[in-house]
């Protein structure tokens, strides 16, 4: 073969090294985005599991347990605050978490624990059915699975910028329910934005109607023939699962502990009432009118667990978004009409993520650097340096 031939076969063998090098970096970037974008959260959820409950036979028949996914402050951005690339990769992280979740665990019921939206309180009726039509796309189910949404202060305004508009608007995108029993388990939402205690429209309509759904249940305890009830639809004899945005009255967090609590240096922060927990009176109402048997509430981004009393527990449920928090998570219920056990579940640390794809990259360098010889010439050359030290 002549000096040509040489030629074109030296070029030959250095164009397919190229691609060599080329489908090598393409697969490498592939598998990175298949697990940081799509494995890692079945990976994750995977090792999740509903928590054993007691379910005694009653009657010859089993005991039915309602399975109940549980999660708070997801926060999806609107038209205004937020770059949009954090949009994008926020609620994609949160559809694959959710749509991984129902996949894997299937729950019957999900409960969000209100701020859904980051701007409901002051977006305009187009953004407003632009953020539902993205809530919807994420957040969807099948027909068999309930799922119930109960109002946050960022969907519908603090108290003092709540309207009828905007209450209403919320009501119409997610039902104005309050009460909702399944296999003997009663739930009742508060929207508890309302309950300010200073007698407004918004909030007196709010405290009547919880106060007739405490009556409800109430009689639903007493004998069937009871006359102070009266005729109507019965409910289930157990007492309810109180479910809403703002925690009970609490000092703050000094008590709470794990990994998904409020960070050290946050903790020993005094709550506001009526703006990080609810007022004194309005936690006490609810206790008296329902003695619910478990709350649970966002609000803080934070876990933590509290007893009221000594026999009303309540848990604060972590936001569901990488925006708020490293280590996102949500709550997994196996609810009877007599008792209950929760577990949690996280998500895919943010962390781990961002380590992953910096490894990824790392190798990149390392595959290009290899092709171009650059790293080979440095060991070549202290090679050779050491070989011509030993022949001195």
């Amino acid at each position: 073969m002549g000096p040509a031939g040489r030629g074109w076969g030296r070029q030959g063998l250095c164009l397919l090294k190229r691609r060599l090098l080329l489908w090598k970096l393409v697969a490498v970037v592939f598998a990175a985005l298949l697990f940081c974008e799509f494995l890692i959260y079945y990976f994750v959820i995977f090792r999740c599991g509903w928590p054993e409950v007691a379910a005694p036979a009653r009657g010859g028949e089993q005991v039915p347990v309602l399975r109940a996914m549980v999660l708070a402050d997801t926060h999806l951005l609107g038209e205004l605050q937020g770059h949009w690339l954090d949009k994008l990769r926020r609620e994609w992280q949160m559809e694959r978490a959710f749509q991984t979740a129902l996949w894997v665990l299937q729950p019957e019921v999900i409960f969000i624990l209100g701020d859904v939206f980051d701007e409901g309180k002051w977006s305009s009726p187009q953004a407003w059915a632009d953020d539902v039509g993205r809530f919807q796309k994420i957040f969807r189910h099948p027909a068999h699975v309930q799922l119930k949404v109960v109002a946050g202060n960022h969907d519908i305004g603090f108290h003092y910028w709540m309207s009828s508009y905007t209450v209403k608007r919320f009501e119409k995108a997610f039902s104005s329910e309050r009460l909702f029993s399944w296999k003997g388990v009663n739930f009742v939402m508060v929207n508890s934005v309302a309950m300010e205690g200073d007698g407004c429209n918004i909030c007196a309509a709010a405290e009547a109607e919880l106060l007739e759904i405490s009556h409800r249940l109430n009689c639903s305890q007493e004998v069937r023939d009871s006359g102070s009830c009266g005729a109507g639809q019965w409910l289930p004899p157990s007492a309810p699962i109180l479910l809403q945005h703002y925690p009970l009255y609490r000092a703050s967090d000094a008590n709470c502990s794990g990994p998904d609590a409020a960070p050290p240096g946050e903790r020993s922060i005094p709550f506001k009432e009526r703006y990080d927990v609810l007022s004194r009176e309005a936690s006490q109402k609810l206790l008296w009118w329902f003695r619910p048997r478990l709350v649970l509430s966002g609000h803080t981004h934070s876990a933590c667990e509290v007893l009221h009393g000594a026999r009303t527990p309540e848990l604060s449920v972590p936001s569901f978004s990488w925006r708020n928090r490293n280590n996102p998570s949500f709550i997994m219920a196996s609810l009877t009409s007599r008792d209950y056990a929760l577990s949690k579940c996280f998500l895919p640390q943010e962390d781990t993520v961002l380590a992953t794809y910096c490894g990824v990259a790392g190798l990149l360098a390392v595959l290009v650097l290899a092709h171009s010889e650059r790293l080979a010439l440095p060991f070549l050359s202290s090679w050779m340096v050491l070989r011509t030290h030993r022949a001195r």
